[in-house]
């Protein structure tokens, strides 16, 4: 049995470790056993527990859990890069969020972590042409979560969206791998342009609160966006960005602002 727990833990760590702090969960509150005896330790992998809980949180009298279900094992089984990403995504969220301190919490508790995995389903089923079901999803996560993310973004993995109060994220986004930003952010365009119209966000950004980022534009690897702020122009690599409009207030301080979660500004800025 131990060998084969270790072999388990050295295939998958993350779900190991999910798995483990379930089973202590339990033991310190028995009354949630029932919770995370379906939502964590019945299942093999951590593709059927995200697809059982995404389709619990998504069903509704329009659309079954069943049928929700059997779409997201469909999506983790076709494309494998669905799982390594929801894993980096837990990651990132445990490493960057002070207020999350087991992996098992993103899972079951965290409505932001959730939100990306249910985009990231939609927006298989929109590479599959299945245009109509992916809508489906974005109209039920922006009605159960309070996040808008249009199917056709692309999205990197190792995301960690905080609180994910009033998020949007237009069509044509592109948002790369180690992003943090926080509520009430905007991917949005500028007007009713139908091409390409959204930001193209680079890897290991910090985007803060409330900050805006309209059109057509790249924010570089490694940039921050203070709280507040609407960008409006390029942002180059590594400076820190702050105002309405935003303007280039300092370097962004470290190499990797998304993963420190540094939103103090430069002094004199």
């Amino acid at each position: 049995m131990a060998r084969t727990q270790s072999r388990i833990s050295e295939l998958d760590p993350v779900w190991q470790r999910i798995t483990d702090e379930a089973a202590t969960a339990v033991d310190d509150e028995p009354l949630l056993g029932g919770v995370l005896h379906a939502c964590v330790l019945h299942h093999k992998n951590l593709e059927s527990a995200l697809a059982y809980r995404l389709a619990q949180k998504l069903g509704s009298g329009e659309m079954s859990e069943q049928i929700l279900r059997e779409i997201a094992d469909e999506a983790y089984a076709t494309d494998r890069t669905l799982g390594a990403a929801a894993r980096a995504d837990i990651v990132a969220v445990h490493d960057r969020d002070p207020a999350c301190h087991r992996f098992l919490q993103p899972l079951l508790f965290f409505k932001g972590f959730q939100a990306v995995q249910a985009y990231r389903v939609g927006h298989w089923l929109w590479t599959q042409g299945r245009q109509d079901f992916a809508y489906f999803i974005q109209m039920r996560v922006s009605e159960v979560f309070g996040v808008d993310i249009h199917p056709a973004a692309r999205i990197g993995k190792g995301i960690m969206i905080d609180h994910a109060h009033s998020i949007v994220i237009g069509e044509t986004a592109v948002v790369g791998d180690n992003v943090s930003m926080l509520h009430a952010v905007t991917l949005g365009g500028t007007g009713k342009e139908d091409e390409d119209r959204h930001p193209k966000i680079g890897n290991g950004v910090l985007i803060g609160a409330g900050a805006k980022v309209l059109g057509n534009i790249r924010v570089g690897d490694c940039s921050r966006i203070a709280a507040g702020s609407v960008v409006l122009a390029d942002v180059p690599p590594c400076k820190t960005v702050a105002g309405v409009p935003a303007r280039i207030v300092g370097e962004a301080g470290c190499d990797q602002p998304s993963m420190s979660m540094d939103h103090l500004l430069p002094r004199g800025s």
